[in-house]
């Protein structure tokens, strides 16, 4: 395991000191305006950064065998079109848990701007969501997903998919601590927000992995990731700032958490009782992933 050692130092150090220089500069990361959101999501490129430092550092082909193919096949649809379902989940369990609101200030000032009622708003943000998803999200999330579901997830070959998702989302979830305490995603309860995003990691690690092993390329876990990020505002439309309560509403707090859990035992049982592979249930075989088309 020292690889995982060396990427773990290496990832934590580089977001540290990344958090530092924006506490320094003055940037309020919870604001979501300005400069703020771009610089954050710049962050997301160090896992990649730290990909090519540990490749390197070991002699390895920069870039290769960490399962970045563009071969298309149905699994890259299923995993696209997986994160928007968390989505609208995650509202129904927001509305269970606090309630929803259909003139909220935001689903108003959306609806003034485009002749559409709340439908049409929740239709209109979940497409767009999704097409940014593949895009220009996709771009950045794939800064991350080059590193947990590529590199990082290639050191647990042979290990349990189960028990790999849950350490590879402790890792990740951990990796936010710095912009999380300055107050991104939980910017009412940032301490406990450390906490809860480590689930948050979890859960979603145990979802994208599966896909990302399914499909034979990372590319899918970058849609998914970026998808995921570019749909999870979609509550907002629904609960009045006022009323939001980031450690229960949304995609990062319990409504969020109980939506994926539900899609993960959906997937568990689909791999326990319909697919022949058996993914969740047996060592981790990378072999579908290692190989890709960037030799």
């Amino acid at each position: 395991m020292k690889n995982v050692k060396l990427y773990i130092a290496i990832a934590y150090g580089l977001i540290w000191a990344a958090g530092l220089a924006l506490y320094l500069s003055g940037f309020i990361v919870a604001s979501y305006s300005g400069a703020a959101p771009w610089l954050v999501s710049t962050c997301m490129f160090i896992p990649l950064v730290t990909t090519l430092i540990c490749q390197k550092s070991s002699k390895e082909p920069l870039l290769r065998g960490i399962g970045i193919s563009w071969k298309i096949n149905r699994w890259w649809f299923f995993g696209w079109l997986t994160f928007p379902i968390v989505a609208l989940l995650t509202l129904l369990f927001t509305d269970w848990i606090s309630g929803i609101d259909t003139h909220t200030e935001v689903m108003q000032a959306l609806c003034e701007s485009m002749p559409i009622g709340p439908a049409g708003a929740l239709a209109f943000t979940l497409l767009s969501g999704m097409l940014a998803g593949i895009t220009i999200n996709a771009l950045f999330a794939f800064g991350e997903e080059v590193g947990w579901r590529g590199y990082l997830l290639k050191q647990f070959k042979g290990k349990s998919f189960l028990g790999t998702s849950i350490v590879i989302g402790i890792i990740w979830g951990l990796w936010h601590a710095p912009l999380i305490l300055m107050g991104h995603n939980y910017p009412q309860h940032p301490q406990w927000g450390v906490l809860l995003m480590v689930v948050v990691c979890i859960l979603m690690s145990f979802i994208i992995q599966y896909f990302c092993i399914k499909s034979g390329s990372v590319i899918v876990a970058a849609i998914m990731h970026g998808t995921c990020n570019a749909v999870a505002g979609i509550t907002m439309l629904f609960v009045g700032l006022d009323r939001f309560n980031d450690l229960l509403d949304g995609a990062c707090g319990l409504a969020g958490m109980l939506a994926m859990l539900v899609v993960a035992v959906v997937i568990f049982l689909f791999d326990r009782y319909v697919t022949r592979e058996r993914i969740c249930t047996s060592p981790l075989n990378l072999d579908t992933i290692k190989k890709d088309q960037t030799r």
